[in-house]
């Protein structure tokens, strides 16, 4: 992550069921839902004014470290964060069981 990012705070926002990082007044997220089986992350999204700088990448790794801290096991349907733990295999260690095959 780059340092510029790591000073600012992730929001869980409950209600809206999102994970949030607002970067200069622009907020990017990544949009989850709770199921027993852990925690769905459905999708990621950026404004046009934050690409390219990223934000988005950084968001990923904040959840990432936020659900694991909070002992989540996820489902992760969103492209990026698939795509992102698959660049990254130890992030697999969070993923839900029923779920890794989808990696190999």
């Amino acid at each position: 992550m780059k340092e510029e990012y790591l000073h600012i705070p992730l929001n869980r926002n409950v209600e809206d069921e999102r994970f949030e990082l607002t970067v200069e007044g622009y907020t990017a997220f990544i949009e989850y839902d709770e199921k027993e089986q852990g925690l769905r992350l459905l999708h990621t999204e950026s404004p046009e004014e934050l690409a390219g700088r990223g934000v988005a990448t950084a968001l990923v790794e904040k959840t990432l470290v936020y659900l694991e801290g909070n002992n989540y096991k996820i489902v992760p349907l969103c492209q990026m964060v698939f795509a992102y733990i698959k660049k990254h295999p130890e992030w697999k260690r969070i993923v839900a069981d029923d779920f890794l095959p989808r990696f190999h």
